[in-house]
This record gives C-alpha cells, sequence and structure tokens, in this order.
C-alpha cells in the first residue's frame, strides 16, 4: 500500500530557504515575471533542479482556495454564535459541506465546519481572521485542507 502524504501548515520563518525560493519561482511563472523556470530560478538564486525537486512540495496558503478545507473552532456556548459564523462563509462565497459538534462543557463547544473554498472572495488569511473577530469565537484554526 502506497505512503498517504502528510501536510503541514508552517510559518514561513520556519521552512527553510530553498522551499521560500522555490515558491518565488512559481509565483514568477504564474505572474509572467519569468517565461522560463531557468530565467526564474536563476532571480531567486536556486538551481532549476532545486525548483523540480520541491515544486510539487510548497505552496503558499492563500493558494489553498478552491479545495475543501475543514475549519475548527472552539466556542463560548452562546446563542447566536453559529449563526454568525455561518454568515461570515455565505457572505464570502464559501459552501458549507458538513457541520459537526460537541455537546457544550464548562461553557464552551467544539466546532467543525467542512467547506468548498472555491467561491471565495477572499483570502484564507482574511477569513480566518473574520471568525475569530465574531464575539463568542475563542478559536478559529484550518484543520485540514
Amino acid at each position: 500500500m502506497a505512503d498517504k502524504h502528510k501536510f503541514y501548515i508552517v510559518e514561513a520563518s520556519a521552512l527553510p530557504e530553498v522551499f521560500l525560493k522555490v515558491a518565488e519561482v512559481k509565483r514568477l511563472l504564474s505572474t509572467g515575471e519569468a517565461a522560463t523556470v531557468n530565467d526564474a530560478a536563476r532571480m531567486v538564486g536556486i538551481s532549476r533542479s532545486a525548483f523540480y525537486k520541491y515544486r510539487d512540495a510548497i505552496m503558499p496558503f492563500q493558494n489553498m482556495t478552491g479545495r475543501v478545507i475543514t475549519f475548527q473552532f472552539l466556542l463560548q456556548d452562546q446563542q447566536g454564535v453559529l449563526s454568525l459564523i455561518l454568515k461570515i462563509f455565505a457572505e464570502n462565497g464559501a459552501n458549507i459541506q458538513t457541520i459537526n459538534s460537541v455537546s457544550p462543557s464548562n461553557g464552551c463547544a467544539f466546532l467543525t465546519i467542512t467547506a468548498e473554498t472555491a467561491g471565495l472572495t477572499l483570502s484564507l488569511e482574511e477569513l480566518l481572521h473574520r471568525l475569530e473577530g465574531i464575539p463568542g469565537v475563542i478559536r478559529a484554526e484550518i484543520l485540514a485542507g
């Protein structure tokens, strides 16, 4: 049986420099600032082989839109918090596929929401920022995606 891939969300400052440079090569190619992999790799100071070795292993967080993503929340047990969360998703183009919650305990509840993000009208970072700003949301994070 083949090994399954594991994915992590990692702060950019914790990554080896080569990963950041590979991401920059991909950006240069996608924006047309560089015409070829060779040109883009030379511009950022890595070899073409380094680019090809890691190109499928690194993707900027904001490029995760268009995928099914599972969000996890820790909420205060307050009336209307879920309604406000769902409103943020709807207003920003996310299509909710599943909602799962655990009965509140000690005034808090865990909630997971799986959503299709192809229609998002803002970045994932901004969506998380808005969700975290809802009164009653203690924590909002991406669990899988």
